[in-house]
């Protein structure tokens, strides 16, 4: 498996409506390009035998609390998953295949398994992309409770992510109606592939980097800050000409974004002024 086709094989996957693409194929087929020689079938059977012996665990009556103590017994008792909070910024916790492999990942991974298995069980729940920590819940309109799958499954309150949130910030937030919204399966790709983005960053990895953003592109093409990165990271690789035709197309996206003067400093400096 090149890249190349690993790159093809997600563009196929997201292709399809919102609510049919399968998040754990797609997943896997961003790990693809990392791990080139990686079978996505060999992950997604993993994840159907780990829903089967669910299944078994799974209570008499299937009132959703007891549903989701059922899930945490067997996700982080029985198969030992975890946050990683000692090496939280390794890349392999945002590969599915490695965080299926380890047992540990960071808050949107170790959800997407969580949303899978729940899928498998016929047990809806969706993504809740709370600012700086990714959270769940069901998708029942008048249960109010999420799902912490960094943190083994805690059950958290709409108060219980106010004080999340003000942890993370150090600071008071509050707690806005639209932080606690579902997300698209879309965006939890864009969410896997932004943390990826910025750990690359962070390594000085700028191919990597760039991947992740040319992936976000897919997702969103329309993405004026992506679109800007991606015109960064040429510049900073040498393809110039992608460079200026991508800050050009920030500028008229965004002509009063505030680092425009910078931009046109810098499309100057490519003969594009």
């Amino acid at each position: 498996m090149n890249i190349s086709s690993a790159r093809q094989y997600f563009y196929q996957e997201i292709q399809q409506p919102d609510e049919c693409i399968n998040l754990a194929r797609a997943a896997l087929y961003i790990a693809q390009e990392e791990y080139p020689d990686l079978d996505p079938e060999e992950y997604i059977n993993s994840l159907d035998t780990m829903a089967t012996e669910l299944e078994e665990r799974l209570p008499a009556e299937r009132y959703p609390l007891r549903i989701i103590q059922a899930i945490n017994k067997y996700l982080y008792s029985d198969l030992g998953f975890a946050g990683n909070k000692q090496e939280y910024y390794d890349p392999r916790n945002s590969y599915l295949n490695d965080v299926i492999d380890r047992r540990v990942g960071i808050p949107i991974t170790l959800a997407l398994i969580y949303l899978e298995l729940a899928r498998r069980i016929d047990f809806a729940m969706v993504g809740i992309g709370m600012p700086g920590h990714f959270l769940i819940r069901p998708d029942i309109s008048d249960i109010e409770i999420f799902v912490d799958t960094f943190n083994k499954g805690e059950i958290l309150f709409p108060q219980d992510c106010q004080e999340k949130l003000t942890q993370i910030y150090q600071h008071p937030v509050t707690l806005q109606p639209e932080f606690l919204a579902a997300v698209t399966n879309k965006q939890i790709l864009a969410r896997i592939l932004t943390n990826l983005k910025y750990i690359y960053l962070n390594k000085q990895e700028l191919e990597k980097a760039l991947a992740a953003v040319e992936r976000i592109l897919l997702l969103f093409p329309g993405f004026a800050l992506e679109v800007r990165d991606r015109g960064l990271l040429c510049y900073q690789l040498g393809r110039f000409s992608q460079a200026a035709n991508d800050l050009e197309t920030y500028l008229v996206k965004t002509p009063e974004a505030q680092d425009a003067y910078m931009i046109r400093r810098l499309l100057t400096q490519l003969g594009r002024g």
